[in-house]
């Protein structure tokens, strides 16, 4: 019965919002150490996580054969890969945290946690929606 409310969107939304807290995290522990010699500052690249979860690369393993068929691209990892930034050649300490770079990571990581957020939260009004036989309130 949940398979049927709860699809692979909905739990994938969720997984997303999951992947932009830890980047959050990470953001913020790459501020925390902006002056800690030798730390590298780390991240998490989304564009191939997502690309992998909607099946972008270039094989996915299953196909569609018929019309009642669930699709299947490949799922987004709970604990995907973290990504270090190299210091730049001329850094005294080797810490390659550059705070300007950390605030716009923080920034864009906000803005597209809420936009997640917002777009799980209406596919949730549609379920309460529909749960009420279409009476809004």
């Amino acid at each position: 019965m949940s398979a049927l409310l709860f699809d692979r969107l909905h739990s994938g939304l969720g997984v997303v919002l999951d992947l932009r807290a830890s980047q959050q995290a990470l953001t913020a522990s790459n501020l925390a150490n902006a002056y800690t010699p030798g730390f590298q500052a780390r991240f998490i690249r989304f564009d191939t996580i997502l690309a992998d979860a909607v099946g972008a690369t270039e094989s996915q393993g299953m196909t569609r054969t018929d019309a009642l068929h669930v699709g299947a691209p490949g799922d987004l990892p709970s604990a995907p890969p973290i990504e270090y930034v190299d210091p730049v050649p001329w850094s005294v300490d080797g810490n390659s945290v550059t705070p300007e770079r950390e605030v716009i990571r923080m920034t864009e990581n906000s803005i597209m946690f809420e936009a997640t957020s917002t777009g799980l939260n209406r596919r949730l009004a549609l379920l309460r929606f529909a749960a009420s036989d279409g009476k809004a309130g």
